[in-house]
């Protein structure tokens, strides 16, 4: 019921606040202690993996494209333009995940549970679960930034971004995170 709750204001918020300073009002959330960044990887041309994709040969996943570098380029310096240096850097060990988190931010660490489970219902649930336990314990300094898929983000906040974006969740005075927005770097 919170996130809905919170869904409301942002939608309500984004009707009534102009661009700018609905931007402006992401990047403030950003530089308070405890802020968290669910971004979706860059773009990366087509719908999913292949049937035979392996984690350990990149050739045989979907990748970014030259067009999902340069966007994961620019996603690293509108942080630094922001003034935000980002902390731990956490990745769905996909190869078009971890090429996001290393060309924006210099550095990914993968971690399995960013994946997500599209068929397996149970599975996406525990999933989500711990990934929530990870944010909860995000108290404290600089952002936490978790490189991911659209479905995971979807699953975490509620919302449907594009490739490239990312849902920023700033801690509130009950200790809870909730969303505060949605950036989008083209």
């Amino acid at each position: 019921m919170r996130l809905r709750t919170w869904l409301l204001v942002v939608v309500a918020y984004a009707l009534v606040v102009p661009p700018a300073e609905a931007a402006d009002t992401v990047w403030d959330a950003l530089r308070a202690p405890g802020s968290v960044v669910v971004l979706r990887h860059s773009y990366a041309p087509g719908g999913f993996d292949p049937p035979d994709a392996r984690l350990d040969d990149c050739s045989t996943q979907r990748n970014l494209d030259e067009q999902g570098r340069a966007q994961a380029v620019r996603v690293g310096e509108a942080f630094k333009q922001q003034g935000v240096e980002v902390g731990k850097v956490l990745s769905s060990p996909r190869c078009r995940c971890m090429d996001t988190g290393r060309l924006a931010f210099g550095r990914a660490e993968a971690w399995n549970v960013l994946q997500g489970s599209l068929n397996d219902a149970d599975l996406r649930r525990r999933l989500v679960a711990q990934i929530k336990d990870v944010i909860a314990a995000h108290r404290d300094g600089p952002p936490l930034v978790l490189v991911t898929h659209g479905s995971v983000v979807s699953e975490l906040t509620g919302l449907n971004i594009r490739m490239g974006a990312f849902v920023v969740l700033g801690r509130g005075a009950d200790g809870h995170h909730a969303v505060v927005g949605e950036l989008y770097i083209p």
